[in-house]
């Protein structure tokens, strides 16, 4: 039993997709996470959070997107660029 516990705890601890933390992750859907799929692949294209309904919100799928959807979000987060172009894609 104990091990299983030490396994659980290290894993939670194991970095996101590029290599870094998903604090980050949290950071994002935590202020953007009412933001819906559609808003956002009027951003990044339609390919965005594929396989998600475009009424989605980004607090819905964040933890689901694949790579690329994840990159470009922690991209323009990073260089305080996602809240312009969601506010630009929201007009």
């Amino acid at each position: 039993m104990l091990q299983r516990v030490v396994y659980c705890c290290r894993s939670m601890s194991k970095p996101g997709l590029d290599g870094r933390h998903r604090n980050k992750d949290g950071e994002i859907s935590g202020k953007h996470g009412n933001t819906l799929v559609r808003t956002l692949r009027k951003v990044y294209g339609q390919g965005f959070a594929a396989g998600y309904p475009e009424t989605a919100k980004l607090s819905e799928v964040m933890f689901h997107l694949n790579e690329t959807s994840l990159s470009q979000l922690r991209r323009d987060h990073e260089t305080d660029h996602l809240e312009h172009r969601i506010a630009q894609a929201s007009k």
